[in-house]
């Protein structure tokens, strides 16, 4: 069957989270807090989406500005069809969208590193995250 590309389509919580486990993304994504989830997919700036037939089967979802920087946070392909270039289809279509200056930037799984370079990806080590759980200025003595 052929795969449909689409932009900014309606995507539920229960067929992204359903894609999330069918991908590996799910280990790192809060699948078991709906909210988030549904707020993951309601404030996103741009979805690209792969369908076969009705079934979800990939998902690029970024939040972005258009013109400088475009953070693509979740990249997601069905197991079953990884390797077949959906991945690399749902970043082309991806970046169409954006600005001819626009930089997609993203932090990959570590399984997923090699997969990125070949695709014209540049390497940037100087990624800093700040988890939710530690707030900026608490036990900072001196600083």
């Amino acid at each position: 069957m052929a795969i449909d590309y689409r932009v900014n389509a309606p995507v539920t919580a229960d067929q992204f989270i359903d894609l999330l486990h069918r991908s590996t993304l799910a280990e790192r994504r809060p699948v078991h807090d709906r909210a988030c989830i549904e707020g993951m997919l309601a404030n996103a700036s741009l979805t690209v989406t792969a369908w076969e037939g009705d079934l979800l089967v990939g998902i690029a979802r970024s939040v972005t500005d258009f013109h400088y920087a475009c953070y693509l946070s979740d990249l997601a392909v069905d197991q079953g069809l990884q390797k077949s270039g959906i991945g690399k289809q749902l970043q082309a279509v991806t970046q169409q969208q954006l600005g001819l200056l626009c930089k997609l930037i993203l932090l990959a799984a570590p399984s997923a590193n090699a997969y990125y370079e070949p695709l014209g990806y540049r390497h940037n080590d100087r990624c800093w995250v700040l988890e939710p759980e530690v707030r900026i200025g608490e036990n900072l003595a001196g600083q």
